[in-house]
């Protein structure tokens, strides 16, 4: 991670606002019986949880990288993994906020 590619950088960006568009996981796995072709939830909110605990951890390493003064990382690259981490945490929680929301909605109905 010598030099920040922006290329590369601007082809996820879109790529991930093109999947946002799209409503579209990365992967959708597929269940057997009547739910064929449809997401599993539970697989895809972990998949997500997990996938934003390794945006931080990586954006603790190069922190910690860049304080021990590692030539090989550079601010910005530091700058952009300390963001990422930032946003990917915060929709993380929006998306934890909203199903709580939800649940309680669903809990207020009467049966």
């Amino acid at each position: 991670m010598s030099d920040l590619d922006v290329g590369q950088l601007l082809q996820q960006m879109r790529s991930m606002a093109a999947m946002a568009e799209n409503k579209m996981p990365t992967h959708m796995p597929i269940q057997s019986g009547s739910e064929v072709g449809k997401p599993d939830f539970a697989q895809l909110l972990k998949d997500s949880v997990n996938k934003v605990n390794e945006t931080q951890k990586a954006s603790s390493g190069l922190v910690k990288s860049f304080e021990l003064g590692d030539p090989n990382v550079n601010l910005s690259e530091v700058m952009i993994a300390m963001r990422k981490a930032s946003v990917s945490f915060e929709a993380m929680k929006q998306v934890r906020n909203n199903l709580v929301s939800a649940y309680k909605e669903v809990m207020r109905m009467p049966v």
